[in-house]
């Protein structure tokens, strides 16, 4: 079954109607999926039969969908019981969230204001305190917006030096920690008042001479940037 964390909700929405989908529904419908049995799905997530019915007859009356299709004489001897086309849907799109929460979880967080719009460019400049970075344009944005940036820390690199090249986004900074985790180094660098995370090797460490209160420049694209309206 797939690794989903306990308070997780998943926003499912279907023609116009939502539903908060949290962990024990999903696995509710994972598992009806792997045993073909609400019966024994109910039994795997360690829930009754008829709460398991209930949660599948509150998501199919809320979001106006079949979720699921019973048949008789299936496995468990109460009947088979399958996803539809749309139950395996949202089953889908939770993981899918899910993938991309996992691949995210180390990211950088920046609430900041959108100060300028460039649309012959495709970008937005957005600042906090005296960190300023160019972001993709988001046509839905305006300027005064706050927003949320989120910088994975896999897609920041560091220079001793800028160099030229493509990257919009190279700024000074100061290293003001670093902590070895499972061989790889965790390096935080404060950026005009805003604290930026990166990981490197152990190689590239020694390779740069790093170490705390060095001054650095981290680079990262434009693309990297992801952001969210507050």
């Amino acid at each position: 079954m797939a690794d989903v964390k306990a308070g997780v909700e998943y926003k499912i929405n279907v023609d116009g109607n939502s539903f908060l989908l949290d962990s024990k529904k999903y696995q509710l419908l994972q598992s009806i999926l792997d045993f073909g049995s609400l019966t024994l799905a109910a039994k795997e997530i360690k829930v009754s039969y008829r709460t398991a019915l209930n949660y599948i007859e509150k998501m199919e009356s809320t979001l106006n969908v079949k979720i699921v299709s019973t048949t008789k004489g299936g496995k468990g001897g109460g009947g088979g019981t399958s996803l539809t086309e749309e139950g395996y849907s949202i089953l889908k799109e939770c993981k899918k969230i899910n993938a991309i929460m996992e691949l995210h979880k180390d990211v950088n967080e920046i609430e900041a204001e959108i100060v300028d719009i460039n649309e012959v460019k495709g970008v937005m400049t957005i600042k906090m305190n005296q960190f300023e970075i160019n972001a993709p344009l988001n046509k839905n944005y305006e300027i005064g917006d706050n927003i949320l940036a989120l910088i994975s820390y896999d897609n920041i690199f560091l220079m001793l030096e800028p160099q030229t090249s493509s990257i919009r986004n190279i700024l000074k900074g100061q290293i003001v920690e670093m902590k070895l985790e499972n061989e790889i180094i965790r390096v935080k660098i404060n950026v005009g008042g805003v604290i930026l995370c990166c990981d490197i090797t152990v190689s590239a460490e020694n390779e740069l001479n790093l170490n705390i209160g060095k001054e650095v420049f981290v680079g990262f694209k434009a693309m990297s940037v992801a952001t969210l309206k507050l």
